[in-house]
């Protein structure tokens, strides 16, 4: 299958992507051609509505701890969520940078069902495809996403070593109440300052 190439003048795609003929053969390039480099450590973190995503300012929060953090031989992000699921030096590939959703604001239970069935295969393919080019998996993620990412996991039967922010700080989050979306975003300080944390202690227990 050739690399996905974009239609000259196409729109943006709006509406759920997961459906999309478009993404599922971009996916298909991803899982049955492409290349992923071995690295130590595979980060796994949701999409974003800014595109590329690495322009979200939330993605930049992100990226710069684990620069802080982790030498940058010793790691390779891996986008997923909406998108499917994307290693992070094709994120200006077709459709990747050519679409707008936001599953938060959805509230059609039978699409967010769709959601967690098409991601949790999409994610449990990566998973399979990868199982022997990074040691460890770290997913920092909240909501549907985190569900497709566990729920992938178990799928294919490729541990995720790491998984933030925790579960005791979400339900925190979640008792507070005074957040946008129930478990908040992954942007927060709260979660941020976990997730510098226990990156540092990961590198300092595996990676030293």
């Amino acid at each position: 299958m050739p690399r996905p190439i974009p239609p000259e003048n196409q729109p943006t795609i709006t509406g759920p992507p997961f459906y999309r003929r478009e993404f599922e053969e971009s996916y298909r390039y991803i899982i049955d051609e492409y290349e992923v480099v071995p690295r130590p450590v595979a980060i796994f973190m949701p999409c974003a509505v800014r595109k590329p995503y690495s322009a979200s300012p939330s993605h930049q929060l992100i990226r710069s701890i684990i620069d802080q953090v982790l030498a940058k031989e010793d790691y390779h992000i891996v986008i997923f969520g909406t998108c499917g699921i994307v290693p992070a030096e094709l994120e200006e590939m077709y459709p990747y940078a050519h679409y707008q959703y936001m599953l938060g604001k959805c509230k059609d239970q039978k699409t967010l069902n769709d959601f967690l069935e098409i991601e949790t295969s999409r994610v449990a393919g990566y998973l399979e495809k990868t199982k022997d080019t990074y040691q460890y998996r770290i997913g920092y993620c909240i909501g549907l996403f985190r569900q497709a990412l566990v729920k992938g996991s178990e799928q294919s039967g490729v541990p995720i070593d790491m998984i933030l922010p925790s579960r005791d700080l979400i339900n925190k989050v979640i008792e507070e109440g005074d957040c946008i979306f129930e478990e908040g975003s992954l942007s927060m300080d709260e979660y941020l300052g976990e997730f510098c944390d226990s990156l540092i202690q990961f590198r300092n227990t595996h990676l030293r």
